[in-house]
C-alpha cells in the first residue's frame, strides 16, 4: 500500500511538472517548481519553443548568466531601460559582452541625448527588478523597444524572463517580431 501511494504521488509530480513546464529546461542548478511568467505565457500562446534556465537570483549579469548556461557572453542578451528627454523609456537589447554606445543609439532613434536609468528609475519605470528586465514580459506596456543588430546573426539568444534567476532562450526573429523590436547598431566591445 505505502509504495502504491508513493508511485501515485511521484507520477502526480511528473504529470505536474509536465503541464507547468511544457517545455524542455536545462537544469543548472536543482529545479523543484518554475512558476511561469508573463513572459512564458506570452511564449506559450504564440506557440514559440523556448528553454527555461535557472540559476541564483544573486547573479545580475549577462556575463553571470552566461556561465551558468555555458553559452558565450555574445549569446545571453541583456535588457536596459534608456532615459529620453521627453516621453516613455526605451528598452535596449543588447549582448552580455557588449557595451551601449549612448549616442549611436540617440542617433539611430532620433533623439538629441540619452540616459541610462538608474537602477531605481528602471525598476520603478517597469515594475521588475534590474537582472528580471525583459520586453516580453513588458508589452503593451508603450515601451519602444530595440536590439542591436549582432543578434540577427544569431539562431537564439538567453533573455531575461521577467523574473531574477530565469532565463529563456528563445528564437531571435520570434523575439523580435513579438516585441516589435527595431534592429539598430548601437554598441562597441566592451573592455
Amino acid at each position: 500500500m505505502v509504495k502504491e501511494q508513493a508511485a501515485f504521488m511521484i507520477l502526480g509530480v511528473l504529470v505536474l511538472s509536465w503541464r507547468i513546464f511544457e517545455h524542455p529546461i536545462m537544469k543548472n542548478e536543482v529545479v523543484t517548481m518554475v512558476e511561469k511568467t508573463n513572459a512564458m505565457r506570452i511564449l506559450d500562446a504564440r506557440r514559440v519553443p523556448y528553454e527555461v534556465i535557472t540559476f541564483s537570483p544573486d547573479i545580475h549579469s549577462a556575463g553571470g548568466v552566461a556561465e551558468v548556461a555555458g553559452v558565450p557572453p555574445a549569446q545571453v542578451y541583456k535588457t536596459l531601460v534608456v532615459r529620453r528627454e521627453r516621453g516613455k523609456p526605451l528598452l535596449v537589447m543588447i549582448a552580455g559582452d557588449r557595451e551601449l554606445d549612448l549616442k549611436r543609439l540617440a542617433r539611430a532613434v532620433g533623439e538629441k541625448k540619452l540616459k541610462m536609468a538608474t537602477y531605481h528609475q528602471a525598476e520603478e519605470w517597469t515594475g521588475l527588478q534590474v537582472g528580471g528586465i525583459s520586453p516580453l514580459a513588458l508589452l503593451n506596456r508603450g515601451f519602444e523597444v530595440y536590439i542591436d543588430r549582432p543578434a540577427t546573426k544569431l539562431s537564439h539568444v538567453y533573455v531575461s524572463a521577467g523574473r531574477r534567476g530565469l532565463n529563456l532562450r528563445v528564437p531571435v526573429e520570434a523575439l523580435i517580431a513579438i516585441t516589435k523590436a527595431k534592429v539598430v547598431e548601437v554598441t562597441g566591445e566592451s573592455g
